[in-house]
């Protein structure tokens, strides 16, 4: 085996990480020193090419975030730097994380303005080959929606509906019950969160033509531009009961995207799913994808109470 891939932090290549998770360890420090070169070219690389796709196809907030981050091109960024620049902005900071973060977990910190972040990177020869989410969907997708304040104050929304997830199922006294219910309201949230914050899409100022805000999208060379220009995609205004119980799958180009008008939009979107659930309309959502892991359901039924 090579140094580089010794000290490397290439996904699913990392000593650093499978150490990290064999202890336990969810929230981690980032080694700057153990970024190889290699790790760095993926970077400079996957940056390059998104560049332009970016300018054509990306909302304008996601372009000013973009700028007010001071991302480097050419070098994998350190959050301490990233989290310099998007503090002052929002509140948010991103957060080192060794993978997966159970699904309560995650939604908890972005209640506290804290984004859990990925820090290894895809192999530079299999820059489509992603499998699962890196510092470049994250920082490079995700975090530059964080520096507008409409969208971040959605996230935190987003976080409160986890708390009231948790909230709603401590009070059933039928354990069987109570689980039943938690896995079609996380289906629900789960569903959500994908249709929007992983592949939205929202009018662009005109309201006549659409931009990409999804991390899923923005961080795609290939399906960013799919997304607004393929014949083939479905893209309708959207409504929560079709987004709650629409299916999706992960490993092919998204064919249905739902539209958003604004972050203000987004954002009331938030407060609606949050009062369905309060009125069990997310207690029978319909059966598919995605699952609902054991580590999930475990998360929310461990929650204590905010």
């Amino acid at each position: 085996m090579s140094t580089v891939s010794q000290v490397g932090l290439t996904t699913t290549k990392a000593p650093f990480i499978e150490q990290a998770r064999a202890g336990g360890e969810i929230y981690i420090e980032q080694p700057y020193e153990l970024y190889s070169e290699e790790n760095h070219e993926a970077w400079r690389r996957l940056y390059a090419r998104m560049e332009d796709r970016w300018h054509r196809y990306a909302n304008e907030h996601f372009l000013k975030g973009i700028d007010n981050l001071c991302l480097d091109p050419e070098r994998v960024p350190r959050l301490d730097d990233v989290n310099r620049f998007l503090s002052p902005l929002t509140g948010f900071k991103a957060r080192a994380v060794s993978g997966y973060v159970p699904g309560y977990l995650f939604f908890d910190r972005l209640r506290n303005r804290e984004f859990p972040t990925t820090i290894t990177i895809r192999d530079p020869e299999r820059l489509d080959y992603l499998p699962e989410p890196d510092i470049f969907h994250d920082i490079a997708g995700h975090v530059p929606m964080h520096t507008d304040p409409a969208f971040a104050d959605t996230l935190v929304r987003f976080g409160d509906c986890a708390a009231t997830a948790a909230e709603l199922v401590r009070g059933v006294p039928d354990e069987q019950e109570r689980v039943r219910r938690l896995d079609s309201i996380i289906r629900a949230m789960a569903r959500f969160f994908w249709f929007t914050i992983e592949f939205g899409v929202m009018r662009d100022r005109t309201g006549s033509g659409l931009k990409v805000y999804g991390s899923g999208l923005l961080s795609s060379y290939g399906e960013i531009a799919h997304a607004i220009e393929a014949p083939e995609v479905q893209r309708w205004p959207v409504q929560l009961e079709w987004v709650i119980n629409q299916a999706f799958e992960i490993d092919h180009y998204q064919p249905l995207l739902f539209v958003v008008d604004s972050f203000d939009h987004l954002f009331g979107l938030v407060d609606q799913l949050e009062r369905w659930m309060r009125e069990g309309k997310l207690d029978n959502v319909a059966p598919g994808e995605p699952g609902v892991s054991e580590d999930d359901l475990r998360s929310f039924l461990e929650a204590r109470p905010a």
